[in-house]
């Protein structure tokens, strides 16, 4: 089967700062991102996406017709058994949303003269808080989908302390001294992971391939840290997209932290209000900052953005690509991207530093930054300058 995954202009939006660098798709929510759930349980062959023209030359577009499907859509059993059965000129929609139906390249999204299939029951991603909002639940989902008629690595370490059934470990995992609970929800940690010594974890959890959880961490339940990261201090319901660190004492809760980010050593961010007020967070769509309808609300990080030691974020703050912060203080609580500066004022971060870092950091994991990399982020300088204010005057 082949799948491609249709990001409107209104989604892909809604998703930033995530999406400046991917399809909302290729975002993690649970253990897998969102189309690799649907790759999973569709077992998909090939695997396309439709968004921001700059991200062809990482993400490929169809050649011809597949099966479509909106991108922030997550699967459930009514879903797939729906789409599953889905006939060349059928769709299935729920209170007016097209959800998934066959389309070739040049057709548009759109239920046109298809006939509607109706379901009750449909979630989508579709700003980022709901990242973490929903995280908890989908880690249940995905470990239920991942480990299906199959056998956890034993537990060896006779000074782990394990509560609950639902613990699930890939081959090469490394655990020492540490206490899982899964009392309140399912622990998976990935292949080749590593839990330190004095690590205390909550389900839901999950820890992906080749990630460790640093000494004396503390971590509570709906988190997830993506694969190749580092994590330590305090974390709670948030969610490390992959490939960065926060292997420092500090807190982090309630946010979302993109790919190839670093948060220095005592870094924490508030996610409530001392009035216990709804948070706001930036809206790139609306270009305001939105009532996100929850009292918990923490950090939004877009991918290759760097904080200093004793960095302090706000409830709410919005970090766009490629943003290095330091100094003291409280920033501002929306960063664009390719900001250089702290609380006392910003400058621009110019491409070629970018790359710089950007080469350094990535050599680190064993990757190398491709011409494919410098021209996405080129691509959103040039897209994200509006909002660098200082530029104009």
């Amino acid at each position: 089967m082949q799948v491609t995954f249709i990001d409107s202009e209104e989604a892909w939006y809604r998703m930033l700062p995530l999406t400046y660098t991917r399809p909302v798709a290729d975002l993690r929510v649970g253990i897998l991102k969102i189309h690799e759930k649907w790759g999973t349980v569709l077992e998909v062959d090939e695997t396309y996406f439709v968004s921001k023209d700059y991200l062809e030359v990482q993400f490929a577009k169809p050649q011809s017709k597949t099966l479509s499907i909106r991108s922030g859509l997550l699967p459930n059993a009514e879903l797939v058994d729906v789409i599953r059965k889905l006939g060349a000129n059928q769709v299935v929609v729920n209170g007016g949303n097209l959800l998934a139906g066959y389309f070739s390249p040049d057709e548009p999204f759109e239920v046109g003269s298809r006939v509607s299939i109706e379901i009750k029951d449909a979630t989508t991603v579709n700003y980022p808080w709901d990242i973490f909002r929903l995280n908890g639940e989908e880690i249940g989902r995905d470990f239920d989908l991942i480990t299906k008629n199959r056998s956890s690595q034993p537990q060896t370490d006779p000074n782990t302390k394990t509560y609950g059934q639902h613990i699930f470990l890939e081959e090469g995992v490394t655990i020492k001294s540490a206490v899982l609970n899964a009392e309140g929800g399912p622990i998976y940690i990935g292949k080749n992971a590593e839990v330190q010594e004095g690590s205390l974890i909550r389900g839901p959890f999950a820890l992906c391939e080749h990630s460790v959880v640093n000494m004396g961490a503390k971590i509570k339940g709906d988190s997830t840290i993506g694969p190749h990261s580092k994590v330590g201090g305090e974390v709670s319901n948030s969610v490390i997209q992959g490939y960065s660190n926060k292997g420092h004492d500090g807190f982090l809760g309630n946010s979302v932290i993109g790919e190839w980010c670093n948060l220095g050593a005592d870094t924490n961010n508030s996610n409530l209000k001392n009035n216990y007020a709804n948070v706001k967070m930036w809206d790139f769509h609306s270009s305001r900052f939105k009532d996100t309808g929850m009292q918990f609300c923490g950090l939004i990080m877009g991918d290759h953005s760097k904080c200093g030691i004793n960095t302090m974020f706000n409830t709410g703050t919005t970090i766009g690509v490629s943003a290095n912060i330091f100094g003291d203080g409280f920033p501002r609580n929306f960063i664009p991207s390719f900001s250089w500066g702290g609380a006392s004022g910003f400058s621009t971060y110019p491409t070629k530093k970018v790359f710089e870092t950007a080469r350094h950091v990535l050599t680190r994991r064993g990757k190398e930054l491709t011409k494919e990399d410098e021209s996405i982020l080129s691509a959103i300088f040039e897209f994200t300058s509006e909002f660098r204010v200082w530029e104009k005057k």
